[in-house]
């Protein structure tokens, strides 16, 4: 109901304030009017009123705060000039719509507050015009959506981008994210045969030449005390299979989800983590919940690494319809805020191929801050 609530204010506020711009855009376009008679006139070609740009841009600007619609800016003057000419009729109708539901409100009240405040003397003429209020209240809200889907359109039109562009700039982003994935699929790939190679076997072929040793032995106590080394070897073998298991991918967060996952992650870390998880209601889809443990675990991980930080915090919320992960540290810092090359590199693949925002705050000194935005449309 809040967010119902929030979403027609915001809708009402961008007509108000389109509404107001209207009557500057209104004097823009008339100055224009005049500009272009008189370069008729003297046969010189026509000027663009001063401010034009800046109108032009504060439209975009309110589109993109109230209606959330991401344009283009301005081409040029002449541009800009035949939006706001095609436009400020709009913006003129949006404040009689205003008008009209501020009208409507007031008769649909009329269902309230007469019956407590006044002893009506028709009660059917109220209740008719309470309902009729209400009626028209429906009505303004519906034209209301419309203007804003209208305004939205013809700013595309003149501004950008079309929806050809839209389509066209998205199929970029689908391939460049689909690269990425392709590329973090095959880092991933050789961060395992590394892992395997410099741990696990590494362990084995130290085992197998303790009981080698072992059986070669004449000396019935050193064949024993090469056993237990052996014994100790192989343990040592199984817990790094684990660790390497576990990186690969915590059976955890299928079992019991991300919240479990994740305080598995702070009870291995050397470093003391803290996590905060405030995630109500059902949980998100799989895909976001992995991508959030890796971020999660590559950003502890490097906090071990490179940073030299004492202690780490890891925060799981929403913010708006999305998944938030924010993770922090007290270290040194340093770390590029884009990186080329890395397990930074492979997280920022990961989340867009799930159209995510990844952030990384890292400033000289400290602190690193890494947030990662995920979308939870399943």
């Amino acid at each position: 109901m809040i967010a119902f609530t929030g979403r027609w204010l915001r809708l009402a506020a961008g007509l108000l304030l389109g509404g107001l711009t209207a009557l500057a855009e209104l004097v823009c376009v008339a100055d224009g009017g005049v500009r272009r008679m008189r370069a008729l006139a003297t046969g010189r070609p026509p000027s663009v009123p001063p401010g034009t740009l800046r109108l032009a841009g504060l439209e975009r600007r309110r589109l993109a705060v109230f209606h959330g619609a991401e344009l283009d800016p301005p081409r040029d003057g002449r541009a800009a000039f035949g939006y706001l000419a095609a436009r400020w009729p709009l913006g003129l109708f949006g404040l009689l719509v205003l008008l009209t539901s501020l009208i409507a409100l007031l008769y649909s009240s009329l269902l309230v507050w007469t019956w407590f405040v006044l002893d009506p003397l028709h009660p059917g003429t109220v209740t008719l015009t309470g309902l009729g209020g209400l009626f028209l209240l429906f009505l303004c809200a519906q034209g209301g959506r419309g203007l804003a889907q209208l305004d939205e359109q013809l700013a595309r039109r003149h501004l950008g981008p079309s929806e050809t562009e839209l389509l066209r700039r998205r199929v970029g982003e689908l391939a460049e994210t689909r690269a990425g994935v392709v590329q973090a699929v095959h880092d991933e790939r050789r961060r395992i045969e590394r892992d395997l190679h410099d741990g696990v076997q590494q362990r084995l072929v130290a085992l197998g030449m303790l009981l080698g040793r072992a059986r070669r032995a004449a000396d019935p106590a050193k064949a024993d005390a090469l056993l237990r080394q052996a014994h100790e070897e192989s343990a040592h073998a199984l817990t790094e299979l684990r660790e390497t298991a576990w990186r690969i991918y915590p059976a955890t967060l299928d079992e019991r989800g991300l919240a479990a996952a994740l305080e598995g992650l702070a009870e291995r870390s050397v470093v003391p983590v803290e996590v905060s998880y405030e995630l109500d209601g059902a949980p998100p889809p799989v895909p976001v919940q992995t991508v959030a443990y890796f971020v999660a675990a590559e950003a502890v991980t490097n906090t071990l690494k490179h940073s030299g930080a004492t202690r780490a915090r890891i925060h799981v919320g929403r913010r708006g319809e999305g998944l938030m992960v924010r993770i922090e540290d007290d270290g040194s810092g340093g770390a590029p805020s884009r990186p080329t090359t890395g397990g930074l590199l492979g997280l920022s693949r990961r989340v867009a191929a799930l159209d995510g925002r990844l952030d990384i705050h890292s400033p000289s000194g400290g602190p690193t801050v890494i947030t990662a935005e995920l979308p939870c449309a399943s």
